[in-house]
């Protein structure tokens, strides 16, 4: 009976793959609407952040809170990235369409897809964490990725790794489809809570 007791590895292992299920449902009904892409992940990463500190309570209804309390701030959010990823599909498509490509246009292509990464990792983590500016957080956003630099190219690297996993055949990719977005929202929140905390204790020791 204790296997299947409610203190088990196996009913807690189910709990967490039904509330990553959940997650990802949320994010992905709530991005229906494109406009609220940015609104919808804010929420979800607001409640990643507690799922990796073991606070979480009813999923779709803390979902439902922050997606409310976050459709001024994470709508803009959301247009800047949609706008960011268009910017690097064109420059993709003119790097595979035009012969002769200059190199300066595969730098420029590169040199951006950085820019953009960076600038945009941790912004959702933060606007779900913290009342800020839009332009703060981007800034805050930039300055963690370079403050924590290795880190940061280790969480880039799992997510690519996620990413080509979900693509590997029909399968991983129905998989991705009804995981995928928790599974990369908590994968940044595991590397975004720690930094926010050690951030926080330094403020608070006025380092």
């Amino acid at each position: 009976m204790k296997f299947f007791g409610i203190d088990s590895p196996l009913y807690k292992f189910m709990t967490t793959i039904l509330n990553v299920f959940l997650l990802s449902f949320c994010v992905i009904v709530g991005s229906i609407p494109i406009v609220t892409l940015g609104a919808s992940i804010v929420a979800g990463f607001d409640v990643g952040l507690k799922m990796v500190a073991n606070e979480e309570g009813y999923i779709v209804r803390q979902f439902i809170k922050a997606y409310r309390n976050n459709l001024k701030q994470g709508i803009p959010l959301g247009l800047i990235v949609l706008l960011c990823t268009y910017v690097i599909y064109l420059d993709i498509e003119i790097i595979r369409k035009v012969e002769n490509v200059s190199i300066f246009a595969i730098m420029f292509m590169m040199v951006s897809a950085a820019v953009f990464t960076f600038t945009l990792l941790y912004a959702f983590a933060l606007t779900a964490r913290y009342e800020n500016t839009l332009m703060r957080i981007l800034k805050n956003s930039f300055r963690i990725s370079m403050k924590f630099f290795v880190r940061t190219l280790a969480l880039v690297f799992l997510l690519v790794v996620e990413v080509l996993a979900f693509m590997w055949n029909y399968t991983t990719i129905f998989i991705g489809i009804i995981l995928g977005p928790a599974l990369m929202i908590l994968t940044v929140c595991l590397f975004a809570r720690p930094i926010f905390r050690k951030l926080e204790g330094d403020a608070a020791s006025g380092e």
